[in-house]
C-alpha cells in the first residue's frame, strides 16, 4: 500500500492514512486493483492507525475518523464477496521493561483503533508485523474485547539468525511466538514481511509455523523476495511467476491463506491467484 501511494504522489514520511479521507478515491483504486487481480482478502490502509503512530504526524485526535474511513474505503472495494481485514500494525515503541509503554496503554490504543475499523465494515482484524509477543497479545485481546466473535489473525515479522534459526526482532523463536498468539485467541496465525528473507526462507518458516499452530490456520504473506539496495532504495525483485510458484509451495508447507507483503503488486497477486485457481 505504501509503495503504491507513493507512486501516486505521496511524499516519503507523510501520513498515508490521511489519504483515506483526503484522497479516498486513490486508496480505493489501489484496493480495486488488488481485488481485480483475484485477492479475496482486502487489507485496510490503517497499518499505522494507533494513536501512538498517528501522534507522530500530529493526528492522534483523528484515530476514529481515519480508521473508520480506511475500513469504509476497503469495504467499498471488497463488495459482498471479499473479506475486509482491519489492519493493525505495531504501536511504534517498546513495551515495558524494554520501553516505557504499559500493556494497558497499548491495549487501549489498539481497542480505539479496532472499534473504528469494525464500525467501518471490517470482517476480521489483522494484527501484523509484530516482533514482541506481548504486543501481539495486546492486539488480539483488544480485538476480542470489541467483539468476542470476530476472527483475529496474528502475524509476526521474522528474521534469520546467523545459525539459521527464525526469530522475531525481540529474539523470540517461532514456536513460542505462535503459541502466544494462539493462546490469546487468534484463529489464524503466521508471518508477513521479514528481514532479508528470500522466498525459500518463507517456505521453511511456514513449515515451522504450521508445526506450532495446532488447530489454528496458517497465513503467510512473503515479501517479493529479499530486498536489494539500488541507488539507496530497497527494491523487491521477485517476479510474479516466482511469487506464484512460491504460493503453491506454501500451501504444500501447511498454509491455508497466502498473499504478499512488501513489494507485492497487483501483478504478483494476479499470478498467485491464477496459480491457486482462486
Amino acid at each position: 500500500m505504501g509503495t503504491l501511494l507513493m507512486a501516486r504522489g505521496m511524499a516519503s514520511g507523510a501520513c498515508g492514512m490521511a489519504w483515506n479521507i483526503d484522497r479516498a478515491e486513490d486508496v480505493k483504486t489501489i484496493h480495486d486493483a488488488y481485488r481485480a487481480a483475484g485477492s479475496q482478502l482486502i487489507t485496510t490502509n490503517s497499518f499505522g492507525g494507533s494513536r501512538f503512530v498517528l501522534d507522530l504526524h500530529g493526528r492522534a485526535a483523528d484515530v476514529r475518523a481515519l480508521n473508520l474511513a480506511a475500513a469504509q474505503v476497503a469495504r467499498a472495494a471488497a463488495g459482498d464477496d471479499a473479506w475486509v481485514l482491519g489492519d493493525v500494525g505495531p504501536c511504534g515503541d517498546f513495551l515495558e521493561p524494554v520501553g516505557d509503554l504499559t500493556e494497558n496503554e497499548v491495549r487501549e490504543a489498539f481497542r480505539d483503533q479496532i472499534e473504528a475499523l469494525l464500525e467501518g465494515g471490517a470482517d476480521a482484524i489483522l494484527v501484523e508485523t509484530m516482533s514482541d509477543p506481548a504486543e501481539m497479545v495486546c492486539g488480539i485481546e483488544a480485538a476480542l474485547s470489541c467483539d468476542p466473535d470476530i476472527p483475529v489473525i496474528g502475524t509476526y515479522a521474522f528474521q534469520k539468525t546467523a545459525n539459521g534459526e527464525f526469530r522475531t526482532m525481540m529474539g523470540t523463536p517461532v514456536a513460542e511466538a505462535i503459541q502466544r498468539a494462539v493462546d490469546a485467541g487468534a484463529k489464524i496465525v503466521g508471518a508477513n514481511c521479514g528481514a532479508a528473507l528470500d522466498l525459500d526462507d518463507y517456505v521453511a518458516l511456514c513449515k515451522e509455523i504450521a508445526a506450532a499452530a495446532g488447530s489454528a490456520h496458517v497465513i503467510i504473506q512473503p515479501n517479493a523476495g529479499a530486498p536489494r539496495q539500488v541507488d539507496g532504495a530497497a527494491l523487491y525483485l521477485a517476479t510474479p511467476g516466482e511469487m506464484a510458484e512460491t504460493a503453491t509451495r506454501l500451501l504444500d508447507a501447511g498454509a491455508l491463506i497466502v498473499g504478499g507483503c512488501c513489494g507485492t503488486t497487483p501483478a504478483h497477486l494476479k499470478a498467485i491467484a491464477g496459480a491457486l485457481a482462486c
